[in-house]
Parts: C-alpha cells; sequence; structure tokens
C-alpha cells in the first residue's frame, strides 16, 4: 500500500488506500479513522475492498486541524536567530523541555497537491519549509506520516517574534499530500529533499534527515495534546532542517518539491496572495 489518499471522483469525495492499479475505497473519513484505537483503524483499513476508485487529488485531511514545531533542527535555529531582533529566544528554546508548538491551518484551508501555494504581498522574504507531517488519532497515538510544506514569511517572523501568526497562517500557507502513509508501513529516520524551481531552472535544492531532529515524535505529540483534544485526530508539522540562504526569496510562478524517503513527494506552484499595506513596497 502507497497510503490514503482523498480523492474527488465522479461520485463524490473518497477516501481510499492507494494501491498500483488505484485506490481501494476505504468506506470511511479520516476523522472516523482517526476517531478508533490504532489497531482497530489498521483492521480497517486492511479490510478494505471494492472496486478501484480513481480521482483528483485533494488535501489528505477532512476535519484536523495542522499544527506545527519550530526550531526542531540547529539549522532552523540558527536561522531563527539570525533574522530575529529577539535571537536568545530560539536559542533557549531549542533547548528547553517544551517544544515551541503553534496552529497553522484549519483542514479547509489546507492546499492539495499541484495547487498553488502563497507568498504575502507585504512579505519581501519567503521561504517554503520542507517538513515531516505526524498525523495523530484522537488518542495521540501517531498513526502514520504526510508530506508538508509549512510556508514562511522570513521577514515577517524576523522583525519580531510576536508576529510569527502572521507569518505562518495566511492564505495558501499549508500544503499536505499527496498521501497519508501509515505508521506501521514506514520506519524512519527519514530523508528529506528540497528543490525549487524558477523558468524550468533550479535555484535552490537542499536535504536534511529527520534523524536530526531534536525532539521525539512521541514527546511533540504529548506536548500538542496536553491541553488540547483533537475528536477528529490532528497532523504536526515538525519543523524544518532545510533553509534557503540569507537574500534568497521565493517568486511567484516558482515551483516547490518536498520529496521524503518512504512517504512521498509534494510539488506546488507558488503564487502572491494578500494586498500590501506598506504602499505597495514589495
Amino acid at each position: 500500500m502507497a497510503g490514503l489518499v482523498r480523492l474527488a471522483t465522479e461520485h463524490g469525495i473518497v477516501w481510499a488506500a492507494l494501491h498500483e492499479d488505484g485506490g481501494v475505497p476505504l468506506g470511511a473519513t479520516l476523522a472516523e479513522l482517526l476517531a478508533l484505537p490504532l489497531a482497530t483503524a489498521r483492521a480497517r483499513i486492511d479490510a478494505a475492498s471494492g472496486d478501484p476508485v480513481q480521482g483528483h487529488l485533494l488535501a489528505p485531511v477532512d476535519a484536523q486541524e495542522v499544527w506545527a514545531a519550530g526550531v526542531t533542527y540547529e539549522r532552523s535555529r540558527d536561522e531563527r536567530m539570525a533574522e530575529s531582533t529577539e535571537a536568545s529566544i530560539y536559542d533557549r528554546v531549542y533547548v528547553a523541555e517544551r517544544p515551541e508548538v503553534f496552529f497553522k491551518s484549519t483542514a479547509g484551508r489546507v492546499i492539495a497537491p499541484g495547487e498553488p501555494v502563497g507568498i504575502r504581498a507585504d512579505s519581501d522574504w519567503d521561504v517554503p519549509e520542507p517538513e515531516l507531517g505526524l498525523v495523530f488519532n484522537s488518542a495521540g497515538e501517531l498513526f502514520g506520516f504526510v508530506p508538508g510544506n509549512d510556508m514562511s514569511s522570513r521577514s515577517i517572523e524576523g522583525e519580531n517574534p510576536l508576529y510569527l501568526p502572521q507569518a505562518k497562517v495566511y492564505e495558501a500557507a499549508c500544503a499536505l499530500g499527496p498521501a497519508i502513509v501509515p505508521v506501521w508501513e514506514a520506519t524512519g529516520p527519514f530523508g528529506i529533499g528540497l528543490t525549487i524551481s524558477r523558468n524550468d531552472e533550479v535555484v535552490f535544492e537542499g536535504s536534511t534527515s529527520t534523524a536530526t531532529i531534536t525532539r521525539e515524535f512521541a514527546d511533540l505529540g504529548a506536548w500538542l495534546f496536553a491541553a488540547m483534544p483533537f475528536p477528529a485526530g490532528a497532523v504536526l508539522l515538525t519543523g524544518t532542517g532545510i533553509v534557503p540562504e540569507e537574500g534568497f526569496t521565493l517568486a511567484a510562478e516558482d515551483v516547490v518539491t518536498v520529496a521524503i524517503e518512504q512517504i512521498g513527494t509534494l510539488i506546488n506552484p507558488v503564487r502572491v496572495v494578500g494586498r500590501d499595506l506598506r504602499g505597495g513596497s514589495r
């Protein structure tokens, strides 16, 4: 099995287990699967049967919020410190017991594979952040993995740490897909690659591995669920270890490719979103 996908078919939206000959309907939504104990959900997925279905790939979430963890890689800490007027806070959170965890997106705002992600009109320095997404069930058990792109404005984030929500949460700022790979189908650590193309030429590429994350997946999940229930499950992005060099910024019509070993490849073009209230200085 290649993973769980959400498809727009001629008969409506269908969740399916993707195989070489198409998707086998699961007969359940992701929210319904994530409300079950892990073993029960696995049994239900393994028992799925029926004629294969095909359709247009949608973002692989239905009722799940997307959250994100920051400063989980040394590279991320160093770049946050370099861009910020309050550098010491990132060094402190990097070694602290409590991780940085922040809200990223509602399910309905998540961008699907092939659809354009956004850069803010009022930002001058924008980057993608290729990240492994952890999919947790309602009990906080790790259910699966999904490629993610945590789009970010480094100029807004660096101006003031209190601007982090504006740097991270805006139209088309979160992409996931193409599939959720169940935890029993993949074993980490996972290599992560980022490629940015402009006019059909590669203008940036980099790689990292989840082996260098400073936090355990279970620990990140425990902090997320510590004081918040998620009856439909949740997705938690785990931070980035790949950051383009200072001075590089995304432009409209760039193409961002996030490739995670064993999990999948997420490809999205780029567009400008929003208005520039600074007087059009972009």
